[in-house]
């Protein structure tokens, strides 16, 4: 379908020369205990993940609790005092009360106006605001911007985005994501990563651990970290299609679907207009019902930490709430969007699109 394949083929050609190059071996997926000291597993994973993401150096770890937790840790490495400026306007929900922050407007930058500002931040995907995912060459030129008028370092929220284009946003001082989005393939169980220019990964991973990337052990091994790297190039593409899919269809019945299904696409999301919550219901328990895990759920909206209004979220994944895996999260807010994502398979995504339509018609 389109070129998602082609990007696929070349993201799984360059994750495969990293691999090579660092040697990966069967002893790298050795679990290890106590403070985790000399696990050398960890470090080829991390030199492997540098290498993908085009950076210097990067930390890939299962104790990152989540992509916020991950993006946090990276601002506040650059940014410890707060004040940081936000390039594409109101972070993601659950980032607000992270770090004191102020909304720049990129057209209007100077610098007397980035005086006052210790670190811009650029979050790729849509979200859950109203505009469009910005591509690698977008977020590149917000980046040449503030270069010109600051040397404040520059953190961009990758989630959602890894392996849609053949580069990822290597010019930023720093770039950070989720293991069970993307770039985990749908296989790793947890995680996230941060990489970029070495001494802020250094400050980044002491925001994880009181001494920094050497310790912190994985019981589990790295096994599904390697595994679920190499595949999430494919898996991606699954995801891009299921959205494709997705949007010819619900448009077909007449919702106002962004991106529509022909537009290029820089995340894995694919956002559905309701414009009332009753259907934005019926699509989300829809969705629910077509999952492998939890069919047999009916997603309520509730008061999720971290956001300002009840969310419904239907996942039947192996993962909880892996978003590479097909689901469905919608604020319960005015106009009533729905958004959309993953999909291991096409043929899953398929199945479950159609489960969700039919539950959206009445069915």
């Amino acid at each position: 379908m389109r070129d998602f394949d082609a990007v696929s083929l070349r993201n799984t050609e360059k994750i495969l020369a990293a691999f090579q190059k660092h040697r990966v071996s069967d002893s790298h997926f050795a679990p290890s205990s106590g403070y985790g000291y000399n696990d050398s597993g960890r470090d080829v994973l991390d030199a492997v993940f540098a290498d993908v993401m085009g950076t210097e150096d990067a930390i890939v770890r299962p104790a990152f609790a989540s992509g916020t937790h991950a993006i946090a840790c990276a601002l506040k490495a650059v940014c410890p005092q707060g004040g940081y400026g936000a390039l594409t306007g109101e972070p993601y929900d659950t980032l607000r009360h992270i770090l004191r922050y102020v909304i720049v407007d990129s057209g209007q930058l100077t610098v007397d106006s980035c005086k006052t500002v210790g670190a811009f931040f650029i979050q790729r995907s849509r979200g859950y605001a109203e505009r469009k995912a910005l591509s690698v060459a977008e977020v590149n030129g917000l980046i040449e911007r503030v270069r010109r008028v600051s040397d404040a370092p520059v953190v961009v929220d990758n989630c959602y985005c890894e392996f849609v284009e053949t580069e990822e946003p290597c010019g930023a001082d720093l770039i950070a994501g989720s293991l069970i989005k993307n770039p985990g393939g749908g296989l790793a169980p947890s995680g996230g990563y941060i990489a970029g220019r070495r001494e802020w990964v250094e400050k980044a991973a002491l925001q994880l651990n009181a001494v920094g990337r050497d310790c912190g052990a994985n019981p589990m091994g790295n096994r599904l970290l390697f595994q679920g790297l190499l595949t999430a190039p494919h898996t991606v593409a699954q995801a891009l299609k299921t959205a494709v899919f997705a949007a010819e269809r619900l448009q077909a019945l007449g919702y106002a679907v962004d991106p529509l299904p022909d537009e290029a696409r820089y995340d894995i999301i694919q956002a559905v207009h309701f414009g009332s919550p009753e259907p934005l219901l019926r699509f989300a328990r829809g969705i629910q019902r077509g999952s492998p895990v939890d069919s047999f759920a009916v997603p309520e909206p509730w008061d999720m930490p971290g956001y300002a209004h009840p969310v419904v979220m239907a996942a039947g994944t192996f993962v909880q709430g892996a978003s590479i895996e097909l689901s469905c999260d919608a604020p319960m807010r005015p106009p009533y969007t729905a958004y959309l994502q993953g999909g291991l398979t096409y043929e899953l995504g398929q199945l479950g699109i159609e489960k969700a339509i039919e539950t959206l018609c009445g069915s």
